[in-house]
C-alpha cells in the first residue's frame, strides 16, 4: 500500500506472514508544556500504525528546534516522546534534528502486521456499525489555549485523550475480525469518514446526538473558537454531507474540527460488534456507537 491507494500508512509485504508498516508525522507545539507536547506528538505518530491494525517495532525522532531553546525544554520534549514509545515495548532508535525558528517534533515509525489482517479505509460494507474510540474536540480546545480562553480542567482532559494510544482499539478490531478503520486527525471526523466512505463506495450515517465530545468542546465551538483547519475542512468536505436534521452553524463547523491524536473510526460488522465492544470494555477502552454504513455515498448527519 502506498500512493496508488492512499491509506493511513505505507505497507510493504516481506513474505506471506509479515508486512512492514511505515509512517511519519510531526507538528508544531499545540500545548505549552514540553513533556506533554512530546508525548502527544509521539502518540499521534504511532496512531497510523494502529489504524492499519499493526504493532510498533521502533521509531526515529524527527525534530526542529530554535538554537536558543533551553536544553531542559528540548530534553523534556524528547523524554515525552520516548516514554510513549517505551510504553508499547518499542524503542526510539535514532533520528534527525535541524535548527528552525519554530519547534517541530514527531516520529518516523516502523511497525508490522500480518498481510491478511491489514485494516484499510476501504473495507466498510452496508450494515456495519460505526464506532469511535475517542471523544472529539481537540482542535477547538487547543485553539482556546492559544487564545488564553481555556479552562484548566478542559485542557487536562484533552491532553489525557491526545496522549492515550489507539493500540487497544486496534487490537479490538483484530480480535473481532474487523477490516475497515482509520484514525481521526487533521481532516476531522467528516474528512476522514469521507475518505472511508469513498474508498468503499458506501454512505456513512452519523447520529449527531450520539457523537462524544471532550469537556469544553461544545462551549468553545459555540463561542466560535475554531482552528483555521476547521474552516478549511468545512470548505472542502461539507459539500459531501447531507444534513437530515437541524444543525446550528457552529455545530456544523465543529463536525470538521481538526483532531490531534484522535481515536479510531471503525466499521464493525453487526454480528461482530459484541466481540469488539466486549474486548474494549474488558481493557478499559472507551467506544461509542455513532452511526452505521448504508448504500449510497457521502456522509449523512441524522
Amino acid at each position: 500500500m502506498g500512493l496508488g491507494a492512499p491509506d493511513d500508512a505505507a505497507v510493504y509485504r516481506l513474505n506471506d506472514d509479515l508486512a512492514l508498516i511505515q509512517t511519519v508525522d510531526f507538528f508544531t507545539p499545540i500545548v505549552d508544556t514540553p513533556y506533554e507536547y512530546g508525548a502527544i506528538a509521539a502518540a499521534n505518530a504511532l496512531s497510523d500504525v494502529y489504524a492499519m491494525g499493526g504493532e510498533v517495532l521502533f521509531a526515529l525522532n524527527i525534530a526542529a528546534f530554535p538554537p536558543d531553546l533551553p536544553a531542559d525544554l528540548l530534553s523534556e520534549i524528547l523524554r515525552g516522546g520516548a516514554d510513549v514509545v517505551r510504553s508499547v515495548g518499542a524503542a526510539i532508535a535514532g533520528g534527525h534534528t535541524i535548527q528552525d525558528k519554530e519547534p517541530k517534533y514527531g516520529l518516523a515509525v516502523t511497525g508490522w502486521v500480518h498481510p491478511d489482517r491489514i485494516l484499510t479505509k476501504g473495507g466498510a460494507r452496508p450494515g456495519d456499525a460505526l464506532v469511535l474510540t475517542k471523544p472529539l474536540g481537540t482542535g477547538t480546545i487547543t485553539t482556546a489555549v492559544k487564545r488564553g480562553a481555556v479552562e484548566p480542567a478542559h485542557l487536562d482532559a484533552a491532553i489525557a485523550s491526545m496522549t492515550r494510544l489507539n493500540r487497544i482499539a486496534s487490537q479490538a478490531a483484530q480480535a473481532a475480525g474487523v477490516r475497515a478503520a482509520t484514525d481521526i486527525t487533521g481532516f476531522g471526523l467528516i474528512g476522514h469518514a469521507s475518505e472511508m466512505a469513498q474508498a468503499a463506495g458506501v454512505c456513512f450515517r452519523f447520529r449527531f446526538d450520539a457523537l462524544p465530545w471532550l469537556p469544553g468542546a461544545l462551549q468553545y465551538a459555540e463561542a466560535w473558537i475554531f482552528a483555521g483547519g476547521a474552516h478549511n475542512n468545512h470548505g472542502f468536505y461539507n459539500r459531501l454531507v447531507a444534513y437530515t436534521r437541524p444543525v446550528a452553524d457552529w455545530q456544523e463547523t465543529l463536525l470538521h474540527d481538526p483532531q490531534t491524536s484522535g481515536g479510531l473510526l471503525v466499521a464493525v460488522p453487526a454480528d461482530r460488534l459484541p466481540t469488539f465492544l466486549a474486548f474494549c470494555a474488558d481493557r478499559g477502552q472507551e467506544a461509542w456507537g455513532i452511526g452505521d454504513v448504508a448504500e449510497g455515498g457521502g456522509i449523512e448527519i441524522v
